[in-house]
């Protein structure tokens, strides 16, 4: 007698107790709970976890580490003199002599981090930072060191970090994207463009989610233009059909397309909320700046607040984007690329972001929410010691600086270094893959471990390389 098949436990749920049992589960995998269980991941981390979030604050344009957070004494000592080392090309290559900092530098905190005097807040909560004087690049263009930081290659097609980490780990929050990239204040996406925050070949649902951080609605079209039962209905149509064809043909993508579509109809009335500030204490409003005169610097300030609004609600990862300056600022793609007048440039972008960064820190350090989000602070490339024309910096990715806050990492610390004019590393030099990884690391993430068949081979956001800075980790 042929023995009848075994039974699978979703058949069971469907055929017995007239399918209440596979009824349960539905509303389980509904759950926001269950938005990270479409990969390997989502069943348990492979460590444990120091931080849940990531609030990037991205400085496109190359910030001049010579003039922040890495002090060079030797430059103001022979400034105007030739460079006493091969200089290697620049995107310009129309290069000067030693230029010394315009910007003085003072011991900062407890720890005594050096700080110039273009970020008077953030010295103030020097001692959550840890700084990374060591970082390198391969490329010395925008447009490819965008996606290099983003997504580990200089080129676009890959996915960005943000959509890594949700692949990786799903949302808390069902009714909110996992990835979201703040802009105000006509803030736009660095030079590449939006494929910068791209899924790429990771399922489409783990893209991010534009959110404008001062304009009504936030999300593009998202305000319900048809009754909420009727759209109920139409999605349960469309999804019902969508469901049939991916069944069929196993296409993943229907999938994901599916997941979007529901998303998006539960952020129409969750997205209003979280981006609704007005009820914000007048305190806290004024510790970010939010009502300050300077338009650019509240732009900036209303999108520290919403990114601490954001990880309070659940959103995985959150970066924002900084704002041009206007007169001796880069332009609005890359606002840090002062290759003139870099006083002036400099310290307008920096008036723009200081505040509100240092008081993002310190509202999430009041709120307990610091020890388990991580802050990362970083641009593309860093910029020479040596002038471009009279008064500017060109590219340097030979040796810059990016820091690290909350999450489990050693506030109060350096670590690397470039040599005595900060032109190249000496010391720990750090690659973008050793950033992500340590990233990764800190929410729970082996970084080889977390990959995706594409291509014939299991691709990584660290590519082939990586390794944790364990030195900076508390």
């Amino acid at each position: 007698m042929k023995r009848q098949p075994l039974l699978s436990r979703r058949e069971v749920l469907q055929q017995t107790s007239t399918g209440f049992g596979m009824l349960a589960l539905s509303g389980l995998m509904a759950d926001g709970s269950y938005a990270g269980l479409t990969n390997k991941l989502a069943m348990g981390l492979h460590h444990v976890a120091k931080a849940k979030h990531v609030i990037f604050c991205y400085m496109s344009g190359g910030v001049s580490h010579i003039d922040s957070f890495d002090p060079k004494p030797r430059l103001a000592a022979e400034a105007g003199k030739p460079m006493p080392m091969k200089v290697e090309r620049t995107q310009f290559n129309n290069n000067g002599n030693i230029m010394p900092s315009p910007f003085p530098f003072k011991p900062a905190g407890q720890s005594g981090i050096p700080i110039s005097s273009m970020f008077p807040q953030l010295a103030t909560v020097a001692d959550e930072l840890a700084v990374v004087r060591s970082m390198t690049s391969p490329v010395n263009e925008h447009a490819q060191g965008n996606y290099f930081i983003h997504t580990g290659f200089p080129f676009m097609g890959h996915p960005s970090a943000g959509a890594w980490t949700c692949y990786g780990l799903g949302t808390e929050n069902a009714n909110l994207p996992g990835f979201v990239v703040l802009q105000s204040g006509g803030a736009v996406p660095p030079h590449g463009g939006i494929g910068l925050f791209s899924s790429g070949f990771l399922p489409a649902e783990h893209q991010a989610s534009i959110v404008k951080a001062d304009k009504t609605p936030a999300i593009r079209d998202i305000d319900p233009r048809i009754p909420q039962n009727s759209q109920r209905q139409l999605l349960d149509v469309v999804g019902t059909l969508d469901k049939g064809f991916s069944d069929r043909t196993g296409n993943a993508d229907v999938e994901a397309a599916i997941r979007n579509y529901e998303t998006a109809y539960r952020m129409q009335t969750s997205v209003p909320g979280v981006c609704d500030i007005s009820e914000e204490s007048a305190a806290t409003r004024k510790l970010y700046g939010v009502d300050s005169k300077d338009g650019q610097k509240a732009a900036y300030a209303r999108q520290c607040l919403l990114a601490r609004r954001l990880v309070e609600r659940g959103v995985r990862f959150v970066e924002l984007s900084c704002l041009t300056e206007g007169i001796g600022a880069g332009g609005a793609a890359n606002p840090w690329d002062q290759h003139g007048d870099l006083e002036r440039g400099h310290a307008a972008m920096a008036y723009q972001i200081d505040q509100p960064i240092a008081a993002l820190i310190r509202d999430l350090k009041s709120r307990g929410l610091l020890d388990e989000t991580l802050i990362v602070w970083a641009g593309e490339f860093g910029r020479t010691p040596f002038s471009q024309g009279s008064n500017g910096r060109d590219h340097n990715p030979f040796g810059f600086s990016i820091w690290m806050a909350g999450g489990g990492v050693k506030g109060g610390t350096t670590y690397g270094a470039t040599d005595e004019y900060g032109y190249h590393v000496t010391e720990n030099p750090c690659t973008v893959f050793d950033l992500w990884a340590t990233v990764l690391h800190q929410m729970g993430i082996d970084h080889e471990r977390l990959t995706y068949r594409y291509a014939g081979r299991d691709v990584r956001l660290t590519d082939v390389h990586g390794n944790v800075l364990h030195d900076i980790l508390s």
